[in-house]
């Protein structure tokens, strides 16, 4: 039996404290914002004060990948989720109209999910992790640093010593602390690092917020929920009981579209999208919610599998995140979870051992998910831009154009439809879906002479006077 120390009680932090409380291990959770669970998913949307996440009331998504996650780790947390309202959502409700072919086939159950709100998933799991009998929640509580001292020849962290000067011993403790975490900080602080990272500007920026129905129903989407449409795209996202939310996605340095923060003419731009503006069919429940500054990140404790410290786990976005367009945060996050219960739970007391193992983990079964999600990320970016300025966008990538070929021939194979839908709801990749030249050679035969659906729109003249 380990004990861990998991900084941070967001829905990754306690996903994974419920799961490693379960295998037996004695599991303390240890969360900065002082504000309690609240009784309701009603009063977490409307009262839960959650300072230290940033997208706390933002558009969220649990993708069908994650849901999987949920149903095979946490089944009880997913059952009090539907109990709560979630929304019974099936991705294959996507198949395009022109694949004759439009019946189910087995399988198609995992592309089913049960999504909320992102206050709304957060209390049941808070719920859930202050029922479970032996893992301990402190909210709170703020760490002030790391408890280190030299172990074979490595720094190893043996606990946190908290603001009020207590300290919390553990043999493993987990960055669960999202996009602000300052474990790099407190790493220096002892004399680890610098640590390997890779950041950059997303290059994106969020305009959105949510509605809600009079009678609980849900919009029908006549669009993927992550729409492009010339310079800007539009996020629709389903949630729970009756509500969902409406965001576009512009490029930062498009300055013009920064007019879409005004609540009138944010409407304007989305009823002058015909397969977007019945969302507008509904009770506004919050503000105009913009978001920017979004960082693309990657962290690393052991460059070339070597531990530069022991004792150390990050998990979730703490580790890597990116824009968060694709919906992945919460699918991928919780698989990371899985992830590190089964390492937790596969070593002894060897903290070499584990921080290897722990690595080579993250990099095979997360890395490959990161480099996916940010090489698509530029590539829109560029696209946006380059329509924004009136030229042609850079000739695409070899994962780009491999990813156009797919959606192209997915208009009207039912089989790549799925293979591009495996990865969208964080099932398979499309790097592994495709590793084999001949199925990839076998997608570009069959996207020959097609092209991805033009979902109709303003143009840039049009946009531009609708935001005048």
């Amino acid at each position: 039996m380990a004990r861990v120390v998991i900084l941070g009680g967001g829905i990754c932090g306690l996903a994974g404290a419920l799961m490693l409380t379960r295998d037996g291990h004695e599991v303390t959770v240890l969360e900065r914002d002082p504000a309690p669970v609240p009784e309701s998913p009603g009063e977490a949307w409307e009262d839960w004060a959650r300072d230290g996440v940033t997208q706390f009331r933002q558009a969220h998504l649990l993708a069908p990948g994650g849901r999987g996650v949920l149903q095979d780790t946490l089944p009880d947390v997913l059952d009090a989720l539907r109990e709560a309202g979630a929304l019974r959502f099936d991705a294959i409700g996507f198949l395009p109209p022109m694949i004759a072919d439009q019946g189910p086939r087995a399988g198609d159950e995992r592309f089913v999910t049960f999504t909320a709100r992102r206050p709304v998933m957060e209390q049941v799991l808070g719920a859930a992790a202050e029922r479970e009998p032996g893992l301990e929640v402190r909210r709170g509580t703020s760490v002030g640093a790391l408890i280190a001292a030299p172990r074979a020849g490595v720094t190893h962290v043996s606990g946190v010593r908290l603001d009020s000067g207590e300290t919390v011993n553990a043999d493993v403790v987990v960055d669960a602390m999202g996009r602000r975490s300052q474990l790099p900080r407190w790493l220096a602080d002892v004399g680890v690092g610098p640590i390997e990272e890779e950041a950059e500007d997303s290059g994106f920026i969020y305009y959105g917020r949510y509605f809600r129905s009079g009678d609980g129903s849900t919009p029908p989407p006549y669009a993927p929920p992550l729409t492009p449409i010339g310079s800007f795209s539009i996020l629709t996202l389903p949630g729970d009981n009756g509500t969902w939310a409406v965001g576009f996605v512009t490029a930062t340095g498009d300055k013009p579209l920064k007019g879409l923060r005004h609540p009138d003419r944010w409407e304007a731009v989305l009823r002058a999208c015909p397969a977007h503006a019945h969302w507008l069919d509904g009770e506004p429940l919050n503000e105009m919610q913009a978001m920017g500054g979004l960082v693309d990140r990657y962290r690393r404790l052991a460059p070339d599998g070597r531990p530069l410290v022991t004792g150390v786990a990050l998990l979730a976005d703490a580790y890597s995140c990116t824009n968060p367009s694709l919906g992945r945060g919460i699918s991928l996050g919780l698989m990371h979870a899985r992830c590190l219960r089964d390492t937790v739970s596969s070593l002894d007391d060897d903290a070499v051992a584990f921080a290897e193992a722990w690595d080579s983990a993250t990099e095979r079964e997360l890395t490959p998910w990161y480099r996916e999600t940010l090489e698509e990320d530029r590539s829109r970016l560029a696209e946006m831009e380059a329509l924004r300025e009136g030229r042609e966008p850079p000739p695409p990538s070899e994962a780009s154009a491999l990813r156009n070929a797919v959606i192209a021939a997915g208009m009207s194979d039912p089989d790549i439809f799925r293979i591009f839908l495996d990865s969208r709801v964080c099932i398979r990749r499309l790097g592994d879906a495709l590793s084999d030249p001949d199925a990839a050679a076998g997608v570009f035969e069959a996207a020959a002479g097609q092209s991805p659906f033009p979902f109709p729109g303003p143009d840039r003249d049009e946009l531009l006077r609708l935001l005048g």
